[in-house]
């Protein structure tokens, strides 16, 4: 078998063709990145401002007040940073209290619980995937929300009757109880059209 000399010019050419082509998936994966990186930090806003809020609700008036907060402050929260960032963010839960989840967010849920009873924290349980929605690419995204001791109040196996009532009040399909510390609450849930 005989091997003709490939000419410089076209080595040359070749060569930087591979280059491209190896860098451009690279390329393509950082606005995801970065997008990634905005929808943790969407989610972790989320988070501290929900639990400052209601950390204040409960020293200010217990549990009764508490429940109020998260009644009408999670909404508006949601609300208010899905305007600030343009991105669709929710909470979620496999025993909502409020939002039942998509079939999407059902196996990722359900995933999640797989991974905390193979012993995974839920601090560092999070999912997302590329899909495309109507004709349009999006990147959706999830981060575990764990039961910490003070969601026991509202949350947990023995709920105070008169705080139960007030519960079952606001949200009449409540599901949301019977929970352990370190367990899965839920999840916040985030999509956007992927940028870029």
């Amino acid at each position: 078998m005989t091997f003709l000399p490939i000419p410089a010019p076209r080595l040359l050419a070749m060569a930087i063709a591979m280059g491209l082509s190896f860098s451009l998936p690279a390329q393509a994966q950082e606005p995801i990145d970065q997008q990634l990186d905005e929808y943790r930090q969407a989610a972790q806003t989320f988070g501290k401002t929900l639990k400052g809020e209601l950390q204040a609700a409960m020293k200010a008036g217990g549990p009764m007040a508490a429940v109020s907060v998260c009644n009408e402050r999670a909404p508006e929260i949601a609300a208010q940073l899905s305007e600030e960032t343009g991105f669709t963010l929710r909470r979620t839960s496999l025993k909502p209290r409020a939002t039942e989840p998509t079939s999407w967010e059902r196996a990722v849920l359900e995933d999640f619980q797989t991974r905390r009873a193979d012993g995974e924290s839920p601090k560092s349980i999070e999912w997302h995937e590329v899909a495309n929605v109507d004709g349009e690419r999006r990147l959706r995204y999830m981060k575990a929300i764990g039961t910490d001791g003070v969601c026991l109040t509202c949350h947990g196996t023995n709920v105070d009757p008169a705080l139960k009532a007030k519960i079952d009040k606001l949200y009449p399909d409540d599901q949301a109880v019977g929970f352990e510390a370190g367990d899965i609450r839920g999840a916040f849930s985030i999509t956007a059209p992927i940028e870029g």
